[in-house]
């Protein structure tokens, strides 16, 4: 179902264009009167990682969500300017990948003067760590968690996720270890047991946000938010503009519902 609100003149050029079978872009628009949404799709929040060189096309993404990671903030001052709101990230990944120390008191330094609504921190974590020195990492965190997401990884337990959520009412989904390949069939699995036990637990999904899964966008599950380094990376390579890559994400959207989904016995992890 379409539900609109609009000039007299812009609502007859939506209803010519529902009329000779078009359709409208599955995310919602405030601007000049005009406000679209369809449903049963939701309006996930899409960060854009960064740094987005050079400076001139980042420039291009005014308006848009952003990530900035502590591992590399060159674009911090010109997000925080141009963006709608911004995704701090701990860089705990990259300091893995690179075989680097992560630091967590540096990170609380550097995000101490710019964390506030709307902006919020991914709450430290131990890439690869059990749940013991995940739960140490998580009781460092010195801000109020109205601030922070914690992460849960897709290899940890479905009680520590169902942990997380009721203590902080919000959750980063990581894929590492053997969970690292986003979207094989291993992962896609593992995601319909995670939604599953979230479902059957809180009855209303939790917010979820998806670590590296824009690219998940159009498929079924529920996120409330995603990130990826999809522009950063591929926009000199590619045909079209930075600004056009971000709108075409922007535009794909997860449904805001879940259906149970049977999963193989011998495939299940608690």
């Amino acid at each position: 179902r379409l539900v609109l609100s609009a000039s007299r003149g812009v609502r007859k050029n939506m209803q010519m264009l529902l009329d000779s079978g078009g359709t409208f872009p599955l995310y919602s628009c405030w601007g000049r009167g005009v406000f679209w949404r369809k449903y049963p799709k939701t309006t996930m929040i899409h960060y854009h990682g960064t740094p987005i060189t050079p400076r001139a096309v980042l420039e291009t993404l005014t308006g848009e969500h952003f990530c900035i990671s502590y591992a590399d903030p060159r674009d911090l001052k010109v997000c925080l300017k141009i963006g709608q709101s911004l995704m701090l990230d701990n860089g705990a990944f990259s300091a893995k990948t690179r075989g680097l120390p992560f630091d967590p008191d540096g990170f609380y330094q550097w995000l101490d003067p710019i964390l506030g609504h709307p902006h919020w921190g991914v709450v430290p974590d131990v890439i690869d760590g059990p749940e013991d020195q995940q739960r140490e990492m998580v009781a460092t965190w010195p801000f109020p968690k109205s601030l922070g997401i914690p992460v849960w990884h897709l290899g940890l337990s479905l009680d520590y996720l169902c942990e997380l959520v009721d203590d902080w009412g919000r959750v980063c989904l990581g894929s590492s270890g053997e969970y690292w390949n986003v979207g094989d069939a291993k992962w896609q699995r593992r995601m319909d047991e995670t939604f599953n036990r979230l479902a059957k637990t809180f009855g209303r999904l939790p917010w979820t946000h998806g670590m590296r899964m824009l690219g998940q966008g159009l498929e079924r599950w529920p996120l409330s938010s995603a990130d990826s380094t999809n522009v950063a990376v591929n926009h000199k390579s590619m045909t079209e503009c930075a600004h056009c890559m971000a709108k075409r994400i922007d535009s794909e959207n997860p449904p805001n519902h879940w259906k149970l989904r049977p999963v193989q016995e011998n495939l299940c992890f608690t």
